[in-house]
């Protein structure tokens, strides 16, 4: 398990150094390099409960933001372009629920981390 760990927080960096080209990369960078950090530090078995429920929850509601977006690309015809470089350009809404579901890929691995930290601590 402690090797899943390392996994994670592996993705996660790559996750981060990927939003460097990204036109607001600062936040995004943040958000990515925080979860790595977490998954780290539960490598060396160590865990922060409260901090990763409090950024899940900062993620979540931030990921309310992007609802529109995700709600133009659910209705559109073509969801395979959700996965096509070429469509961000040319439809905002695909960069959108990309950025909602990084946030919540973010804080679905918190909220694991979080339940596994209150486990591991009681």
């Amino acid at each position: 398990m402690r090797y899943l760990h390392l996994a994670l927080a592996v993705l996660f960096v790559l996750f981060a150094i990927v939003q460097l080209n990204d036109p607001d990369p600062l936040h995004w960078v943040f958000i990515y390099l925080a979860v790595a950090t977490i998954c780290a530090l539960a490598f060396f078995q160590k865990y922060f409960p409260k901090i990763c429920f409090a950024l899940a929850a900062v993620f979540l509601a931030y990921s309310v933001w992007f609802v529109p977006g995700v709600q133009a690309w659910l209705g559109q015809e073509n969801h395979a372009q959700l996965f096509d470089n070429v469509a961000k350009m040319e439809h905002p809404f695909i960069e959108e629920s990309r950025e909602f579901l990084g946030l919540w890929v973010a804080a679905a691995v918190l909220l694991f981390y979080g339940y596994r930290g209150r486990r591991h601590q009681g």
